[in-house]
């Protein structure tokens, strides 16, 4: 008969030993939320583990939009973008969003995830090479694979490596794709470096700015506009579930590229289209984000308050340089421990682990937004360091 495919299913322990020892720390049920505090088991807790940089998700005026567009289109578009599923809620979103990042066109997809995969496997071919840093998104990886042509890795943020790489390339075409800000580290990709190794091979470069767009830059474009680079940047790609307060997805390209995608890329032609509600969120919560720069100093305040106190605690919170901190403890079971104490206490942060993270560096993922107050945030830090201590983990 041959082995049986659910083998492996049977076999796998390792979520049910941490359920039974009562450290398991996914699919956690978050019952209702105010955007800076969740409730969960009926208790509210400081919520450190979201994306909601800007606090969008609850802002009136972006609920009032979703509203407004349920009302007028219904729940859903039923179809693909390529047939039934584009609204003029999605051209005006298009329009406007790459006037926001400087570019010519843009096209939205229904995730980001989905966004990473139509644009890499779509403009990778066979002959092509497509070069990516080795802590780059499980997304960018993934439309890697899918992709016909051959991936190259290159060490974080490290140009001379990612020079080696374009030189293995040689005279076949090659896209570079690179995180923005790094969603596991939180520092940032060194930009200007990557362009100018990219020009000098003839590369084409693609920025991820999900974790940066709303954070970096005067505006908020994120990381081009950040180091003043837009035009140098060939595509930028950006999702609608962290500053936007929504879900999908875009890239912003020339004409010619956006064009070239819409008729060849799989994830958006075979895929249902974002719903009405979700494109009239990203719409709102564009509108305010341009309307309401004070959001974004208030973002970078609160992480510059809450990393301040890590540090002075002790913690290790690696390269750091935006609203991200990772408390990198090392061990997986310490790591899993950890983040239940803090969660029992009130404090509830992301358990990250390899492969998510190299191997040794498990970590609780903190990120700020810009409706924590600085009771909220100093509440956490006084459970850090209570749980640190009471752990061993700090002095």
């Amino acid at each position: 008969m041959g082995r049986d495919l659910f083998a492996k299913c049977y076999a796998y322990e390792d979520a049910r030993r941490a359920r039974a020892a009562g450290w398991y720390p996914y699919f956690v049920e978050i019952q209702a939320s105010t955007g800076a505090e969740i409730v969960i088991d009926g208790k509210p807790r400081i919520n450190l583990g979201s994306n909601n940089y800007l606090g969008l998700t609850h802002h009136p005026e972006v609920i009032a939009a979703a509203k407004r567009a349920l009302d007028k289109y219904g729940t859903s578009c039923t179809g693909s973008r390529f047939l039934n599923g584009t609204l003029d809620l999605h051209v005006e979103a298009e329009r406007r969003l790459a006037e926001f990042v400087g570019k010519p066109a843009a096209l939205v997809f229904s995730t980001g995830y989905q966004t990473n995969l139509g644009v890499i496997a779509t403009l990778v071919g066979k002959d092509d090479v497509v070069v990516i840093d080795k802590l780059n998104h499980a997304s960018i990886v993934d439309g890697c694979r899918m992709s016909f042509g051959e991936t190259l890795r290159f060490r974080h943020n490290d140009l001379e490596d990612l020079e080696r790489a374009l030189q293995r390339a040689e005279d076949r075409g090659k896209l570079v794709v690179v995180d923005g800000v790094f969603s596991m580290e939180g520092d940032i990709v060194d930009l200007p470096g990557v362009v100018e190794v990219c020009q000098r091979y003839g590369a084409r470069l693609m920025v991820d700015d999900a974790h940066a767009m709303g954070v970096l830059g005067p505006t908020g474009a994120g990381t081009a506009e950040h180091f003043g680079l837009t035009d140098r940047v060939d595509l930028i790609m950006a999702t609608f579930s962290k500053s936007f307060a929504s879900i999908g997805g875009f890239v912003a390209s020339e004409f010619e590229v956006i064009d070239y995608l819409k008729h060849h890329a799989r994830s958006l032609i075979f895929s249902a289209s974002i719903p009405p509600s979700a494109i009239a969120t990203v719409l709102a919560a564009l509108d305010v984000m341009k309307r309401e720069p004070e959001r974004r100093q208030r973002l970078w305040e609160n992480a510059r308050f809450l990393l301040k106190g890590l540090k002075e605690l002790g913690y290790n919170t690696g390269a750091t340089q935006t609203p991200i901190i990772p408390v990198i403890i090392g061990d997986n079971l310490t790591t899993f421990r950890f983040w239940r104490e803090l969660f029992d206490e009130g404090v509830y942060g992301n358990p990250v682990i390899a492969p998510a993270v190299p191997e040794g560096t498990a970590r609780i993922r903190l990120s700020c937004m810009a409706i924590h107050t600085e009771a909220q945030l100093s509440f956490a830090l006084e459970k850090l360091q209570k749980v640190g201590r009471r752990m061993g983990l700090i002095p």
